[in-house]
């Protein structure tokens, strides 16, 4: 495996890191300050749009879906070091448009959707005109075992229709989300994973009910935030299935395998900056009569949280480099293990660097609590850690029979 990267990545490191010191770094309090001024689910700060134009206007735009004339034509790989860099800053995944839920919903459309499907959503996704969701995660249920979900999608006609409710649909508060991917039964009495299917269900269709946007430790995530929503009786035309009946579990592994990469990508470019954020503050500070710096106990927190993020990012490599060489299903366990590994490290490095920081790490005047409770939600999001665990503790059984 070498892990070197190429001239291209190179130069794509270079002017990503450049564009996020000209323009995002200085502009994030400017998001903060204009989301607050309006509701925080009515309105897009319009910073936000200024800089996706101007990413575009320098191609650093849809860097993500390998293998697909619609991206970048990047592999995994080498996407990685670029989605770590966006992943400094909460607002930069969206300016580049690679920010989640989209980035895996584009992916099930351009593997999975039919041409029509395409045209209608993948394009203006790719366009950055809309914004989606992904209705997978029940309320009722463990979800963490998709075969217990219970929203139905029943064929009527020419229409399918659902009813059920969703939970944590992240995106659905976002006024520019036209579009969900609902995961639901359709054949109960078919084999356990061939018994759900996924549609495409516009946000305006009668019968969609937004009951509630669920806060994170007390963070709203506006203007995108997580949605509880009602589907009572929603009738879509039987066109807005994707791939066929009883696919859903089959497209569900498709779009997580990128999906917890790029999270993993991500989160090691947060857990970087609150690196550096605490390498700067105990730099600055004193006490006890010498700086903090010079305190060993901070020597170590500087040193294991070097180490850590190293190993985080050369066994993210190592799954993404499977992924493009032998394929996501033969990478399962490396995914599967990055999956618990990152998300654990950075909350690790993140904790560090609040208890450097003292009194100001907890509140909101830095970024390190909002941080800290983003990235715990990932060891939820797309399975929980014991999930993946289970998994790859099975696949390491087998190898030993």
């Amino acid at each position: 495996m070498n892990f070197e990267y190429t001239e291209k990545v190179q130069e794509l490191q270079h002017r990503l890191e450049a564009f996020m010191e000209e323009y995002i770094y200085p502009n994030e309090s400017m998001y903060e300050e204009q989301l607050n001024k309006e509701d925080r689910f009515s309105t897009v700060p319009p910073i936000m749009e200024e800089l996706k134009q101007k990413a575009k206007e320098k191609g650093l735009w849809n860097l993500f879906l390998p293998e697909s004339e619609y991206g970048a034509g990047l592999t995994n790989m080498e996407y990685a070091p670029l989605c770590e860099i966006m992943g400094r800053s909460h607002i930069a995944p969206e300016i580049f448009n690679c920010a989640a839920p989209d980035t895996g919903n584009m992916e099930v459309l351009e593997r999975y959707g039919t041409d029509e499907q395409k045209e209608k959503w993948l394009k203006p996704l790719l366009d950055g005109e809309i914004r989606s969701c992904f209705s997978m995660t029940e309320p009722d249920v463990a979800s963490s075992d998709a075969t217990n979900i219970r929203t139905s999608i029943v064929r009527d006609g020419d229409e399918y229709v659902i009813n059920g409710t969703k939970w944590w649909s992240s995106g659905a508060g976002d006024p520019r989300c036209k579009i969900a991917i609902v995961m639901g039964k359709n054949d109960p009495e078919a084999p356990k994973h061939e018994q759900q299917s996924m549609i495409l269900v516009p946000l305006d269709t009668p019968g969609v009910h937004i009951k509630r946007v669920l806060p994170v430790y007390g963070y709203d995530h506006a203007p995108h935030g997580h949605a509880e929503i009602e589907y009572d009786n929603v009738r879509v035309p039987a066109s807005n299935l994707i791939w066929g009946e009883g696919k859903g579990f089959a497209i569900a592994q498709g779009r997580l395998g990128p999906g917890r990469i790029h999270h993993c990508m991500r989160t090691i470019g947060a857990a970087e900056r609150a690196l550096e954020d605490m390498c700067t503050r105990v730099k600055e500070r004193e006490a006890f009569g010498k700086r903090l710096s010079d305190q060993g106990v901070i020597q170590e927190w500087i040193a294991d949280s070097r180490i850590e993020i190293e190993q985080a990012r050369l066994l993210t490599l190592k799954a993404a480099y499977m992924m493009d060489t032998v394929g996501n299903k033969e990478a399962k366990a490396e995914i599967a293990m990055i999956k618990v590994v990152a998300p654990n490290m950075a909350l690790k490095v993140i904790d560090r660097a609040v208890q450097a920081f003292g009194a100001a790490g907890v509140s909101d005047d830095y970024s390190l609590a909002a941080k800290w409770a983003n990235i715990r939600t990932l060891r939820l999001a797309d399975g929980p850690d014991e999930v993946h665990r289970r998994a790859i503790a099975k696949y390491e059984l087998r190898k030993n029979h």
